[in-house]
Protein backbone atom coordinates (compact mmCIF):
# COMPACT_ATOMS: atom_id res chain seq x y z
CA UNK A 1 0.00 0.00 0.00
CA UNK A 2 1.38 3.15 -1.00
CA UNK A 3 -0.39 6.32 0.61
CA UNK A 4 -1.76 9.43 -2.10
CA UNK A 5 -1.10 12.10 0.84
CA UNK A 6 1.60 12.40 3.31
CA UNK A 7 2.16 15.75 5.77
CA UNK A 8 5.34 15.23 7.60
CA UNK A 9 5.13 17.19 11.14
CA UNK A 10 7.96 18.48 13.16
CA UNK A 11 7.25 20.01 16.27
CA UNK A 12 10.93 22.13 17.09
CA UNK A 13 11.83 23.84 20.27
CA UNK A 14 15.54 25.83 20.41
CA UNK A 15 16.22 23.14 17.44
CA UNK A 16 18.16 25.78 15.52
CA UNK A 17 20.94 23.16 14.71
CA UNK A 18 19.13 20.58 13.31
CA UNK A 19 15.83 21.50 12.26
CA UNK A 20 16.71 22.91 8.42
CA UNK A 21 18.24 19.33 7.98
CA UNK A 22 15.53 17.39 8.97
CA UNK A 23 13.38 19.55 6.44
CA UNK A 24 14.93 18.88 3.71
CA UNK A 25 15.64 15.87 4.22
CA UNK A 26 12.03 15.40 4.79
CA UNK A 27 10.92 17.02 1.78
CA UNK A 28 13.65 14.81 -0.37
CA UNK A 29 12.57 11.57 1.12
CA UNK A 30 7.84 12.54 0.26
CA UNK A 31 9.12 12.97 -3.01
CA UNK A 32 10.08 9.16 -3.26
CA UNK A 33 6.92 8.32 -1.48
CA UNK A 34 4.01 10.47 -3.25
CA UNK A 35 3.64 13.72 -5.34
CA UNK A 36 1.18 15.54 -3.13
CA UNK A 37 2.96 16.20 0.12
CA UNK A 38 3.68 18.94 2.80
CA UNK A 39 5.97 19.43 5.50
CA UNK A 40 4.76 21.17 8.72
CA UNK A 41 6.83 22.97 11.32
CA UNK A 42 5.37 24.34 14.72
CA UNK A 43 7.58 26.70 16.32
CA UNK A 44 6.61 26.42 19.77
CA UNK A 45 8.54 29.66 21.17
CA UNK A 46 12.10 28.68 20.72
CA UNK A 47 14.41 31.12 21.86
CA UNK A 48 17.61 30.13 19.62
CA UNK A 49 17.25 30.94 15.89
CA UNK A 50 14.94 28.35 15.15
CA UNK A 51 12.52 31.02 13.46
CA UNK A 52 14.96 32.64 11.57
CA UNK A 53 16.05 29.46 10.13
CA UNK A 54 12.18 28.21 9.20
CA UNK A 55 11.42 31.33 7.90
CA UNK A 56 14.64 31.42 5.37
CA UNK A 57 13.72 27.64 4.73
CA UNK A 58 9.61 28.57 3.77
CA UNK A 59 10.81 31.64 1.46
CA UNK A 60 12.80 28.38 -0.59
CA UNK A 61 10.60 25.79 0.00
CA UNK A 62 6.65 26.58 -0.97
CA UNK A 63 5.66 22.71 0.53
CA UNK A 64 6.80 23.79 3.93
CA UNK A 65 4.53 26.02 5.71
CA UNK A 66 5.80 27.34 9.58
CA UNK A 67 3.45 27.67 12.46
CA UNK A 68 4.82 29.84 15.09
CA UNK A 69 3.87 29.46 18.88
CA UNK A 70 4.34 32.81 20.27
CA UNK A 71 5.19 31.19 23.70
CA UNK A 72 6.35 27.71 24.68
CA UNK A 73 3.30 25.49 25.09
CA UNK A 74 4.84 22.82 25.56
CA UNK A 75 5.20 19.37 23.76
CA UNK A 76 1.83 17.84 23.57
CA UNK A 77 0.79 21.42 22.70
CA UNK A 78 2.56 21.75 20.02
CA UNK A 79 2.03 18.27 18.54
CA UNK A 80 -1.78 19.45 18.92
CA UNK A 81 -1.24 22.08 16.73
CA UNK A 82 0.70 20.15 13.94
CA UNK A 83 -1.99 17.82 13.95
CA UNK A 84 -4.60 20.46 13.42
CA UNK A 85 -2.80 21.99 10.66
CA UNK A 86 -1.91 18.11 8.52
CA UNK A 87 -4.12 18.65 5.35
CA UNK A 88 -3.01 15.23 3.92
CA UNK A 89 -4.42 11.52 4.02
CA UNK A 90 -1.80 10.43 6.20
CA UNK A 91 0.36 12.15 9.33
CA UNK A 92 3.99 11.30 9.64
CA UNK A 93 5.58 12.85 12.77
CA UNK A 94 8.84 12.79 14.61
CA UNK A 95 10.99 15.31 16.66
CA UNK A 96 12.75 18.17 15.62
CA UNK A 97 15.68 17.75 17.53
CA UNK A 98 17.26 15.18 14.86
CA UNK A 99 17.29 12.41 17.16
CA UNK A 100 15.50 9.88 14.36
CA UNK A 101 16.00 9.87 10.19
CA UNK A 102 13.30 11.32 8.36
CA UNK A 103 14.51 9.09 5.37
CA UNK A 104 13.48 6.34 7.90
CA UNK A 105 9.71 7.26 6.79
CA UNK A 106 9.89 4.81 3.88
CA UNK A 107 10.24 2.04 6.26
CA UNK A 108 7.09 3.06 7.70
CA UNK A 109 5.69 3.06 4.43
CA UNK A 110 6.56 -0.25 3.43
CA UNK A 111 4.84 -1.83 6.37
CA UNK A 112 2.14 0.04 5.83
CA UNK A 113 -1.08 -2.40 5.26
CA UNK A 114 -4.74 -1.54 4.05
CA UNK A 115 -5.84 -2.74 7.45
CA UNK A 116 -3.68 -0.58 9.29
CA UNK A 117 -4.39 2.91 11.31
CA UNK A 118 -0.90 3.83 12.55
CA UNK A 119 3.04 2.60 12.21
CA UNK A 120 4.77 3.03 14.78
CA UNK A 121 8.44 2.88 15.57
CA UNK A 122 10.21 1.26 17.95
CA UNK A 123 13.92 2.17 18.76
CA UNK A 124 16.69 -0.50 17.99
CA UNK A 125 19.17 1.23 20.48
CA UNK A 126 18.47 4.15 22.74
CA UNK A 127 20.96 6.54 22.13
CA UNK A 128 21.11 8.87 25.01
CA UNK A 129 22.71 9.00 28.38
CA UNK A 130 22.79 6.77 30.53
CA UNK A 131 20.47 8.76 33.48
CA UNK A 132 18.07 8.94 30.39
CA UNK A 133 17.95 5.70 29.41
CA UNK A 134 17.19 4.07 32.78
CA UNK A 135 14.41 6.86 33.10
CA UNK A 136 13.37 5.88 30.38
CA UNK A 137 13.16 2.17 30.80
CA UNK A 138 11.06 3.10 33.82
CA UNK A 139 8.68 5.44 32.26
CA UNK A 140 8.10 2.75 29.63
CA UNK A 141 7.72 -0.38 32.02
CA UNK A 142 5.29 1.75 34.48
CA UNK A 143 3.17 3.05 31.64
CA UNK A 144 3.14 -0.46 29.54
CA UNK A 145 1.90 -1.84 33.39
CA UNK A 146 -0.57 1.18 34.49
CA UNK A 147 -2.44 1.83 31.06
CA UNK A 148 -2.33 -1.87 29.11
CA UNK A 149 -0.31 -0.75 26.37
CA UNK A 150 0.90 -3.89 24.12
CA UNK A 151 2.92 -1.53 22.22
CA UNK A 152 7.12 -2.24 22.27
CA UNK A 153 7.94 1.45 22.54
CA UNK A 154 4.82 4.11 23.27
CA UNK A 155 7.57 6.63 23.99
CA UNK A 156 8.93 6.49 20.34
CA UNK A 157 8.13 9.69 18.31
CA UNK A 158 8.50 8.28 15.14
CA UNK A 159 4.53 7.30 13.66
CA UNK A 160 2.48 7.50 10.68
CA UNK A 161 -0.87 7.81 10.97
CA UNK A 162 -4.05 8.12 9.65
CA UNK A 163 -5.64 11.48 9.62
CA UNK A 164 -8.63 10.39 9.83
CA UNK A 165 -7.84 8.37 13.28
CA UNK A 166 -6.44 11.86 14.31
CA UNK A 167 -9.62 13.62 13.51
CA UNK A 168 -11.75 10.64 15.80
CA UNK A 169 -9.69 11.34 19.40
CA UNK A 170 -9.39 14.36 21.31
CA UNK A 171 -6.51 15.28 22.86
CA UNK A 172 -5.89 17.37 25.72
CA UNK A 173 -1.92 16.67 27.19
CA UNK A 174 0.28 19.64 26.90
CA UNK A 175 3.57 18.20 27.84
CA UNK A 176 5.16 14.90 26.94
CA UNK A 177 2.96 12.55 28.23
CA UNK A 178 0.81 13.12 25.33
CA UNK A 179 2.28 10.14 24.13
CA UNK A 180 0.53 8.20 26.40
CA UNK A 181 -2.87 9.45 25.90
CA UNK A 182 -2.35 9.59 22.45
CA UNK A 183 -1.76 5.94 22.30
CA UNK A 184 -3.76 4.74 24.87
CA UNK A 185 -7.23 6.49 23.08
CA UNK A 186 -5.89 4.92 19.54
CA UNK A 187 -5.64 1.64 21.23
CA UNK A 188 -9.21 1.67 23.44
CA UNK A 189 -10.65 3.42 19.93
CA UNK A 190 -9.65 0.00 18.19
CA UNK A 191 -6.95 1.07 16.30
CA UNK A 192 -4.51 -1.65 14.03
CA UNK A 193 -0.61 -0.76 14.93
CA UNK A 194 1.61 -1.96 12.81
CA UNK A 195 5.48 -1.90 13.95
CA UNK A 196 8.64 -1.54 12.92
CA UNK A 197 12.21 -1.05 14.34
CA UNK A 198 13.28 2.56 13.28
CA UNK A 199 17.46 3.60 14.59
CA UNK A 200 17.92 6.35 17.18
CA UNK A 201 20.31 8.41 17.56
CA UNK A 202 22.73 10.68 19.86
CA UNK A 203 21.27 14.60 20.13
CA UNK A 204 23.89 16.72 18.67
CA UNK A 205 22.14 20.03 19.40
CA UNK A 206 20.28 21.46 22.42
CA UNK A 207 18.63 19.51 25.33
CA UNK A 208 15.44 17.54 26.19
CA UNK A 209 12.51 19.51 27.15
CA UNK A 210 11.30 16.03 28.62
CA UNK A 211 14.00 15.06 30.56
CA UNK A 212 14.44 17.63 32.88
CA UNK A 213 16.02 16.60 36.25
CA UNK A 214 13.94 19.66 38.33
CA UNK A 215 10.82 18.98 36.14
CA UNK A 216 10.70 15.43 36.31
CA UNK A 217 7.86 15.29 39.42
CA UNK A 218 5.49 16.73 37.19
CA UNK A 219 5.40 13.43 35.18
CA UNK A 220 4.34 10.77 38.34
CA UNK A 221 1.39 13.52 38.18
CA UNK A 222 0.28 13.98 35.22
CA UNK A 223 0.38 10.15 34.57
CA UNK A 224 -1.68 9.90 37.32
CA UNK A 225 -4.41 12.37 35.64
CA UNK A 226 -4.53 10.44 32.55
CA UNK A 227 -4.66 7.16 34.20
CA UNK A 228 -7.53 8.36 36.13
CA UNK A 229 -9.46 9.52 32.89
CA UNK A 230 -8.70 6.64 30.64
CA UNK A 231 -8.37 3.89 32.63
CA UNK A 232 -10.23 4.23 36.31
CA UNK A 233 -13.19 6.46 35.01
CA UNK A 234 -13.78 4.18 31.58
CA UNK A 235 -13.45 0.76 33.82
CA UNK A 236 -16.35 2.35 35.44
CA UNK A 237 -18.22 2.43 32.22
CA UNK A 238 -20.95 -0.44 31.39
CA UNK A 239 -19.12 -2.54 29.21
CA UNK A 240 -21.15 -2.88 26.55
CA UNK A 241 -19.88 0.94 25.36
CA UNK A 242 -16.23 -0.22 25.67
CA UNK A 243 -14.77 -0.61 21.73
CA UNK A 244 -12.36 -3.94 21.55
CA UNK A 245 -8.71 -3.18 22.00
CA UNK A 246 -6.80 -3.34 18.94
CA UNK A 247 -4.39 -5.94 17.54
CA UNK A 248 -1.33 -5.37 17.14
CA UNK A 249 0.45 -7.35 13.89
CA UNK A 250 4.49 -6.76 13.91
CA UNK A 251 6.07 -6.01 10.84
CA UNK A 252 9.05 -8.84 9.61
CA UNK A 253 12.12 -7.31 9.97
Amino acid sequence: MRPQSITAFFPAYNDAGTIGDLVITALQTLRQITPDYEVVVVNDGSTDHTARVLADLARRQPRLRVIEHATNRGYGAALRTGFAEARKEWVFYTDGDGQYDPRELLTLVDALREDADIVNGYKLIRHDAWHRIIIGRCYHYLTKLVFGFRLRDVDCDFRLIRRSVLDGVSLESTTGTICVEMVKKFQVAGCRFVEVPVNHYHRIYGTSQFFRVHQLWRVPLALAVLWWKLVVKRHNRPAELLPAGAAIPHAST
